[in-house]
């Protein structure tokens, strides 16, 4: 069975994931990871995304306003054993749902480079690549996307 659930950082669930989400990020960027550590710290986050298949979490995603019509979707993770099964999507749909409820308009969100399969999640998704927005602009690792709701 499986479980969408709306929570907040204080979640124990989603903080679990996001350290597996850290130490996964920390492999693949190795020295730009400090950098972009500081840009993804959860104690603020009011809208995070728990999905849980038989009662155990195995992905997780969260968004922060970015402006006042936009959100900035943020700690996309998917366990490694249950990727490629559209979790990410379904909770990325969950995110832009709910982002739309509070009469939100558009998304945005970076990723790196050497996450392949981040990236093509989102252009499956329609996000649209853009500039890359601050702090971002001046990163050759990050690609910057961007979707109306």
């Amino acid at each position: 069975m499986e479980l969408l659930k709306r929570t907040t950082s204080t979640d124990k669930d989603f903080k679990a994931l996001v350290v597996l989400l850290d130490e996964n990020l920390a492999q693949r960027d190795g020295e730009d990871n400090a950098f972009y550590a500081q840009f993804n710290g959860i104690i603020q986050l009011k809208h995070c995304v728990v999905y849980y298949l038989d009662d155990i979490p195995v992905a997780c995603g969260a968004f922060k306003a970015f402006d006042e019509t936009t959100i900035e979707v943020k700690r996309m993770f998917v366990l490694p054993g249950h990727r490629g099964k559209s979790i990410a999507s379904k909770i990325l749909n969950e995110l832009e749902v709910w982002a739309k409820e509070l009469s939100y308009s558009s998304s945005v969100l970076e990723t790196g480079l050497r996450q392949p399969e981040a990236i093509a999640l989102y252009k499956k998704n329609r996000y649209t690549i853009i500039s890359n927005y601050p702090p971002y602009e001046y990163v050759e690792n990050s690609v910057c996307f961007k979707k109306l709701l």
